[in-house]
């Protein structure tokens, strides 16, 4: 009798697996190593995504008030659809939203496989430790994400 090996699981108390980019756009290429001692909020999205388009507001407003208190914020762009791949379309879009905060193109889904992540949006948050600390699929529970980045950045 065969088994197949288990995945590991990654959730609220795993470390954060690595980021395995193709690309990044609005910033130099950085591990989470490079991170510790900061909060990372790292959030699955792809723009023709009506959820991520929504959520994107409130994740705007955390990147504008937590980026002082130390908070980085990393889109991890993995294209659901064939025109998502294409690193030009994902450009306009940076353009177009005003994001920010770096995103890492996932076009080949390492990033998306390393966390066993299956939605967009998909935010997992990170403590300055690099273990995620908490985790939320879809829109909707704004304060309860913005809480616990505050929560945190408060800590030690």
């Amino acid at each position: 009798m065969s088994s197949s090996p288990q995945r590991p699981s990654v959730g609220v108390g795993t470390p954060a697996p690595e980021l395995v980019p193709t690309a990044w756009l609005n910033s130099q290429p950085f591990r989470l190593a490079d991170l510790r001692g900061r909060v990372a909020l790292i959030e699955f999205w792809t723009f023709d995504c009506i959820n991520c388009r929504n959520v994107y507001p409130a994740v705007a407003a955390w990147h504008q008030e937590f980026a002082p208190a130390g908070l980085v914020i990393i889109g991890v762009h993995t294209p659901e659809f064939r025109h998502e791949r294409e690193i030009k379309n994902v450009e306009e879009v940076i353009q177009q939203w005003r994001i920010p905060y770096p995103v890492a193109i996932d076009n080949d889904f390492k990033t998306w496989m390393a966390y066993h992540n299956r939605f967009w949006p998909a935010f997992y948050l990170v403590d300055k430790r690099g273990i995620i600390r908490y985790t939320h699929v879809g829109e909707g529970s704004y304060d309860q994400t913005r809480k616990a980045i505050k929560a945190l950045l408060a800590e030690p």
